[in-house]
């Protein structure tokens, strides 16, 4: 008879959000983008050292879920630009990690393979 081994001791870290285990990678990126809500965007911010997300916050935020739900990507730096009214340099500057580390993270879009 051949053992069992324990499989979850192989899977990727897991961490508890919203009572609910859910997976990241190793960078801190959620695994199922489709497992993201608002709660989640917030417990994440605050993870990540920024207190309380503003309306400029969710005005990225769900610019970038939008269009990554639609087209199935994130949005490029100029269409992000143009999309939230915002410049490259305030979505730095209001978002701990600046768009990749901080706004793509808070709003549940997996990790960028080519960056």
């Amino acid at each position: 008879m051949g053992h069992h081994e324990d499989v979850k001791a192989r899977d990727p870290d897991t961490t508890v959000v919203v009572g609910d285990d859910t997976l990241f990678d190793e960078e801190g990126f959620l695994v199922d983008p489709d497992k993201w809500d608002e709660t989640m965007a917030g417990d994440i911010a605050r993870a990540q050292g920024l207190s309380e997300l503003n309306d400029l916050h969710w005005k990225v935020i769900h610019f970038l879920r939008k269009y990554y739900l639609s087209m199935g990507k994130a949005p490029l730096n100029n269409e992000l630009r143009k999309g939230s009214g915002l410049s490259l340099t305030q979505i730095e500057r209001i978002f701990p990690g600046g768009i990749k580390f901080g706004a793509r993270r808070i709003a549940g879009l997996p990790n960028p393979k080519s960056c």
